[in-house]
């Protein structure tokens, strides 16, 4: 439970609020864009998640969704997935893509969007992406017939950015927490995995390549053998959870690894599956709240010390006149280390609320203070 002296300081935040933020630009300016790691691509600060479409969101609501992103404020960039929408399953499986597609045609202009795809890393469950329902793995004829599909789908002849969605071999990946030894397994070899996507790259059907969900050592191995074989393609990217829930992994190893080796940060889920928008902190979550599409997250978040912390978060947006979401979004939109924040709604005034954010004056150093002082309470709240 939250401590008395935590509860006080909530009381006098909620006392003392200020009022609301300004936008230090005003909304709907072209969001900024910068140049992805090493690589040739310039996307824009803030990348449109598309995961909910097909399920939580029709084909039309992607679409128009898309329209709003990329028109009103000036993105251009995506991120979709082989296995998208989520929760995965045969019914839906490929529909983001189809979405996708279908503003492509409708936009009848491909050049100006940087398009980034996922396909899937190790995998005994998802048995309905490979046509011989054996799984997934990332082996050449893997990759080649991911995004094969993946391309027909989209109704392009070729993926910007190609990310490895999760590694081959064993992680212990989305709060399974630590690393447990006995569970590592044979996998495909880092030069391997490489030599499938040059596959794709020398075929002009992938540009630049990235991973996700990675850890330090991976990305320090799959740099070190593009290094050694000028032949591979280098990664440009990592696509890693980061929130102010969810930032010690990635600020305890990845944050230097990724400085030094030019290694650029798309941080994914800043709101926490929408916990930071404070959705979650009543009695009960809202009918289609994200929780509870995922068995066993609500039961894992109510359990957690991460209510907790989203109080604490609360009070602080609460006293600098900000929204929960705005202060989640802003602090990650301004953390040096992200190259981009991908960001998704379900809703057209979630969507501009969240891209609103980036034009909110910046945080200060008094708030920035606030935020450290509430993480250095609660580094891993999901976890406790």
């Amino acid at each position: 439970a939250r401590s008395s002296s935590s509860a006080a300081r909530t009381s006098r935040s909620r006392a003392s609020a200020r009022a609301p933020a300004r936008m230090s630009t005003p909304a709907g300016t072209p969001i900024p864009r910068r140049k992805l790691g090493r690589s040739d691509l310039v996307v824009s600060d803030v990348c449109l998640g598309t995961m909910t479409w097909g399920k939580q969101n029709t084909l039309e609501e992607g679409v128009e969704q898309l329209d709003l992103a990329f028109d009103d404020y000036g993105l251009n960039f995506l991120d979709t997935a082989e296995m998208y929408p989520v929760p995965t399953e045969a019914e839906t499986q490929g529909k983001t893509d189809e979405t996708i597609g279908a503003w492509l045609k409708k936009r009848g202009r491909r050049d100006d969007v940087v398009l980034a795809s996922k396909i899937c890393g190790a995998s005994d469950r998802i048995t309905w992406v490979r046509e011989d329902g054996r799984g997934t793995r990332v082996t050449e004829a893997d990759v080649v017939e991911g995004v094969e599909a993946s391309l027909r789908r989209l109704g392009t002849d070729y993926i910007d950015l190609l990310q490895i969605h999760w590694p081959d071999r064993y992680v212990n990946l989305f709060g399974a927490g630590t690393y447990d030894p006995r569970q590592e397994r044979d996998a495909e070899p880092f030069h391997a995995q490489l030599a499938a996507l040059r596959t794709l790259v020398d075929a002009g059907k992938v540009r630049e390549i990235g991973v996700s969900n990675e850890t330090p050592y991976g990305v320090c191995q799959f740099v070190k053998e593009a290094e050694r074989d000028a032949s591979l393609p280098r990664i440009c990217s990592i696509q890693n959870s980061y929130s102010l829930l969810v930032r010690s992994d990635f600020e305890s190893g990845l944050t230097e690894t990724c400085s030094l080796e030019d290694v650029g940060l798309l941080a994914y889920s800043p709101l926490a599956g929408g916990i930071l928008t404070g959705k979650y902190s009543g009695a009960a979550a809202p009918p289609g709240a994200r929780l509870n599409l995922f068995p066993g997250f609500m039961d894992r978040y109510g359990q957690s010390l991460a209510k907790d912390a989203v109080a604490e978060y609360e009070a602080v947006a609460a006293f600098w006149g900000m929204t929960p979401a705005q202060l989640a979004l802003k602090w990650c939109y301004t953390r040096p280390h992200v190259a981009s924040t991908i960001i998704g709604a379900t809703t057209m005034d979630q969507l501009r609320e969240n891209i609103d954010a980036y034009f909110l004056a910046d945080l200060g150093e008094e708030c920035e203070l606030a935020v450290e002082g509430v993480y250095k309470r609660y580094r891993d709240p999901s976890k406790t």
